[in-house]
């Protein structure tokens, strides 16, 4: 049976199986920074937007209590020289490897893949359907945003090169963690304010019950994507779908 959703103004998507397969930001965007990492903060690590967020990381470095974190933090001093601040190429590679919600690191990997998606290397490979709701959507007159774990720019570098070309046009707002955790019920809220719009005329798709959940509790309308290779299936008390060809949305 399709969803249909009334009275709805504004469609509010998450990205990671939701538009686009988990698949890719685990097998393709994150060993892509991982690999080239080193070599961006060699070439642009004068740069006063480079500094800023190298400085950031490294007082998260320090305050950071996880065990394995400190251990790179000790063996960095003990290699380094008296006084000087050891390299944070290994904690942001940890932070990777560890899939780590840091908004510095968010900023650096949007960096790095700028660059790849500016020179081809990297393409957005939004699901089938995706394209055409969103072409849909937006000519019924339905406000498109995004909120995302990954920076603004890395939203935008995806949309602005994806297997469709350039879809950034259709978008109005974009979100990311520094709207706040997106299982913190008061980000929707913020969300919601930052749209000028109540939280009723609000439908968040995303693949993950928590960020529903939170949504919900902001008073949000709420789809569950269910895509293959997601590694939630289970919708819960929710809707759902496997492909927003199927979506009904009836605007206000």
């Amino acid at each position: 049976m399709s969803p249909v959703f009334d009275g709805i103004s504004h469609v509010l998507l998450d990205i990671e199986g939701t538009t686009c397969p988990v698949s890719f930001v685990a097998a393709t965007l994150f060993p892509y920074a991982e690999k080239h990492l080193g070599h961006y903060l060699q070439r642009h690590g004068a740069e006063a937007d480079v500094k800023q967020l190298v400085a950031e990381v490294e007082a998260l470095w320090f305050a950071d209590p996880h065990p394995e974190a400190q251990s790179l933090l000790k063996q960095g001093q003990d290699q380094g020289k008296p006084g000087q601040l050891p390299p944070v190429e290994p904690y942001l590679q940890w932070l990777i490897q560890n899939d780590r919600k840091v908004t510095a690191l968010k900023d650096l990997q949007g960096w790095i893949w700028e660059e790849g998606y500016r020179s081809g290397e990297l393409q957005g490979p939004l699901f089938e359907d995706v394209p055409e709701a969103l072409q849909h959507w937006h000519q019924q007159g339905l406000v498109l945003a995004v909120y995302s774990s990954g920076s603004i720019a890395a939203q935008q570098l995806l949309y602005g090169h994806s297997s469709a070309g350039d879809l950034r046009p259709l978008f109005s707002y974009w979100f990311d963690t520094r709207s706040g955790a997106k299982q913190d019920p008061e980000s929707y809220r913020q969300i919601c304010n930052a749209m000028h719009t109540k939280p009723a005329n609000i439908l968040f798709v995303s693949d993950v019950l928590a960020e529903l959940e939170a949504a919900s509790t902001a008073g949000l309308r709420l789809l569950f994507s269910s895509r293959s290779g997601n590694p939630q299936r289970d919708a819960g008390p929710y809707p759902s779908t496997e492909t927003y060809a199927s979506v009904i949305i009836n605007t206000n």
